[in-house]
Order: structure tokens, then C-alpha cells, then sequence
């Protein structure tokens, strides 16, 4: 399973879904798994997903996309009920857009600091930082996965136990900022 933000949400898309990376300069065809026709218009976060699943080698994904808009409280609750459904999950944002002199927004000082509190959340399990992000600045700051993000806390305090992040990259390479990391429930 796999969350991401969009205007197209809310919505499950489910492994019949496919789409081209070609609006993005790369005509690269993914599946969540089915034949479909491609859908020029999928969305960012189910184009990955299918790419990320065909390099795993996984039979299918499914994505549940959120509005961007999504309240944070919203958002948890769904963790907690995928945290019940899923043996592991994908979750798909992005960091501020407008951070330098190649973002494709004017750079705003505010975004160091948003992006810091992304990444420390991130690299530390941290769900009170999730929690906190504040809707308008992340709009703002053009942290569209917000929502996505805030659907974190759901589903650590859900499954219980002790966490571990690892911050995989954090970096800021084409005026977008991006942070890979993964969160492991210890045993």
C-alpha cells in the first residue's frame, strides 16, 4: 500500500492503474500491477509507486491518494486503519519548492526550517513534528504531501512498539526538496 497527496484525492487507485512519466520528459510506462490502458493523467505518487513496485518485483500496489488539504487529524486516523491492513507501507511526499534560485517558486526563507522539521521527523521517528507541520505554511512552502506525511503518527501509535528511522537522502538537487527515509518497528 502506498499514500500520496493530490488533487485528485481522495481516491484508491488500485493495481488495474497505469501511466507514462512521459509529461515528466520520460516515456517510461508503469503498472500498479494490471494491463491497463495508460492514464496520461496519473498522478505523481501512483507513477512511482508503479516504478518502485516493478523494481521490487512486487505483483501489485495500491495507492490511496489524499486531498492536499487533508486535516492532520484525518490523516492519522487513516494510518491507524492501514496500520491494521498492511504488512508495510510507502509514503510519498516532498519537501518545500521554493527553498533556492533553481526552486520553480521564489526562494522564501521560511523553507530551511520546514524542511529541517521534515527531516528530523523523519530521521528520528518523530510523530509530534509530523503532527505539528502547519497546513498553510506547508501550501505555502509547496509541501503538497503534508497530509500524506501526517498519516505517519496514525500508524506508529497504532502498531505500537519502538521505532527506528534512518535517513536514507535529504537534498535539495532541482530546487525541490526531497528526503528518503525508512521507519523499521523494532521487535
Amino acid at each position: 500500500m502506498a499514500v500520496g497527496a493530490d488533487r485528485s484525492g481522495p481516491t484508491v487507485l488500485g493495481p488495474d492503474s497505469a501511466g507514462t512519466f512521459e509529461g515528466f520528459g520520460a516515456d517510461v510506462r508503469v503498472t500498479l500491477g494490471g494491463t491497463a490502458p495508460t492514464d496520461p493523467a496519473l498522478p505523481l505518487p501512483a507513477l512511482i509507486t508503479g516504478l518502485l513496485r516493478e523494481q521490487a518485483g512486487a505483483r501489485s500496489a495500491s495507492v490511496r491518494l489524499l486531498a492536499p488539504d487533508t486535516p492532520a487529524e484525518e490523516s492519522r486516523r487513516l494510518g491507524e486503519s492501514l496500520a491494521a491492513e498492511s504488512t508495510g507501507l510507502l509514503v510519498l511526499a516532498d519537501g518545500t519548492n521554493c527553498s533556492d534560485e533553481r526552486s520553480p517558486h521564489p526562494p522564501d526563507e521560511r523553507a530551511g526550517q520546514l524542511d529541517e522539521q521534515i527531516r528530523t521527523a523523519l530521521a528520528e521517528v518523530d510523530t509530534n513534528r509530523l503532527r505539528d507541520l502547519d497546513p498553510r505554511l506547508c501550501a505555502e512552502l509547496g509541501v503538497e504531501g503534508r497530509a500524506a506525511l501526517q498519516v505517519l503518527p496514525g500508524v506508529v501509535a497504532a502498531s505500537g512498539g519502538t521505532w527506528r528511522g534512518e535517513l536514507l537522502y535529504s537534498a535539495t538537487p532541482h530546487g525541490v526538496t526531497y528526503h528518503v527515509a525508512t521507519w523499521t518497528r523494532q521487535p
